[in-house]
């Protein structure tokens, strides 16, 4: 599976799906391993400590937001740490999302995220 192909996309598709689905419920143990055997149940083999999912969930954020809106990857963490991982946090930091520690949490992204999907 590479970025941009058929096979990709389809997981992205999934991964939309997924995330939504979570939102919706708001769910707050949306653990990378979870996301990544939920893929695998729908046929698609992606690693949950692997490249492919941090690419599919910036794609996943891009597809669904222009900048303004909540990040939906937000609502994906580490069970570790109960936090996402590091690279959820650089794509916050750059554009389209420009989110700045100053005045924003990765909590409040997640409620916003709920929110949003509540309502719709």
């Amino acid at each position: 599976m590479r970025q941009g192909d058929a096979e990709y996309e389809a997981a992205l598709d999934e991964t939309m799906e997924i995330l939504r689905y979570w939102a919706r419920e708001g769910r707050t143990d949306g653990w990378y391993k979870s996301l990544s055997e939920r893929l695998k149940a729908k046929g698609h083999h992606v690693h949950y400590r692997g490249p492919i999912i941090s690419h599919l969930l910036s794609d996943a954020c891009r597809r669904d937001s222009e900048g303004i809106e909540p990040m939906l990857s937000s609502i994906v963490i580490l069970k570790a740490t109960s936090r996402p991982a590091g690279q959820f946090f650089e794509l916050a930091s750059g554009a389209p999302f420009h989110r700045r520690a100053a005045d924003w949490t990765w909590e409040e992204e997640r409620a916003r995220v709920f929110a949003r999907y509540r309502e719709s």
